[in-house]
């Protein structure tokens, strides 16, 4: 897929204040891992995970993506009201029905003719709306629109913890298999993206490539929403060292195709921002791709995995400190369960 008139208008975002630490959580296992004879220290050391951030009790994936919302209207300098279409795009959701962008889209005063849905694709949900939205975009069907993602982890944490405790035949096996469970954080992203034509600044999403691995659809699998009216209680099962070795290895064959697509070369790539697993993970993803880590902004360590929001959050962060300049050439690498990779490339 390619672009020619699709800008990056800005990139916001929101993090809770609430930090919890690998140290905390193991703690409240003790008696499990005491149980079991397991080292403590292996959360951090295995994920590389030292802390990750929860919402205050009562804030739903809606409340965080307004605020994000707000902050990217905000560095627009764009009124809601002329938000032609907004894409709730978090794994995290309020309910099954309505859509949770129509909370956002009520409180952030976003045209009422404005297209309002959301797009659901594990954590590859904002780079999925990126290119949906460009679509449009691209196709004269809209000149702004807003993305928007809030993850709420505590509630598959804590779930997590309390099965992991409750149950009098776990074993190191099944405890392996929840322990990606336990380095899911909470954050929330939103970016606002524009024709060139109305666009200020001209940061432009020049196209990408999408490829799948679905034979590896039971490699991670969650359940439930996360919203406060939810009646059930949200779980995962990953199988993560056979997830990561598939994904890095779908994302290579992609990687290859996106420079072909773009006609860049790996010397071209300025920054690289990759969704944020852990350290191994990242480690292994770059090394396929044979990219140089300096290039990469890693936020893993002291934000976890927050699902959709963290490549966009890890982006923002890396603009805020002033490592991306005019004309950098940027590369979003997204991997999600399922397996699918989708890859965006980005003249800034």
């Amino acid at each position: 897929m390619r672009y020619s008139n699709v800008c990056i208008e800005s990139i916001g975002y929101e993090l809770p204040k609430h930090i919890v630490t690998s140290a905390e959580i193991e703690a409240r296992l003790s008696p499990l891992y005491d149980r079991l004879h397991l080292p403590y220290g292996r959360l951090e050391l295995m994920s590389g995970i030292r802390e990750r951030r929860f919402w205050e009790n009562g804030t739903n994936p809606s409340d965080a993506a307004t605020m994000a919302g707000k902050y990217a209207l905000a560095l627009a300098g764009i009124p809601g009201s002329q938000i032609e279409c907004i894409l709730n795009c978090s794994v995290s959701r309020d309910f099954l029905e309505p859509a949770t962008a129509a909370l956002v889209h009520a409180r952030l005063g976003v045209a009422p003719k404005a297209a309002v849905f959301d797009i659901s694709n594990a954590c590859l949900g904002m780079l999925n709306g990126m290119v949906t939205l460009g679509n449009m975009i691209e196709l004269g069907q809209v000149k702004r629109g807003l993305l928007v993602a809030g993850e709420n982890g505590k509630p598959l944490v804590e779930t997590t913890i309390r099965q992991l405790l409750a149950d009098p035949e776990m074993t190191r096996k099944k405890f392996k298999d929840t322990f990606a469970s336990l380095t899911i954080g909470s954050g929330a992203a939103a970016i606002v993206m524009t024709h060139a034509s109305v666009s200020k600044d001209h940061h432009r999403l020049l196209g990408g490539v999408a490829e799948s691995a679905t034979e590896h659809n039971d490699l991670c699998r969650g359940s439930a929403d996360t919203g406060l009216d939810s009646d059930s209680e949200p779980a995962m099962s990953t199988q993560s060292e056979v997830l990561m070795k598939s994904g890095c290895a779908l994302a290579g064959r992609t990687w290859a195709d996106f420079k072909q697509e773009l006609g860049w070369t790996d010397a071209e790539v300025t920054r690289t921002f990759c969704h944020q697993v852990g350290v191994a993970h990242r480690r292994l993803l770059l090394e396929t791709l044979k990219l140089d880590p300096s290039i990469d902004y890693p936020t893993v360590e002291f934000l976890g995995n927050m699902g959709s929001a963290s490549l966009p959050v890890t982006m923002a962060l890396s603009i805020e400190a002033g490592h991306v300049h005019r004309a950098d050439k940027l590369a979003l690498l997204g991997i999600g369960s399922g397996l699918n990779c989708l890859m965006l490339g980005v003249e800034w």
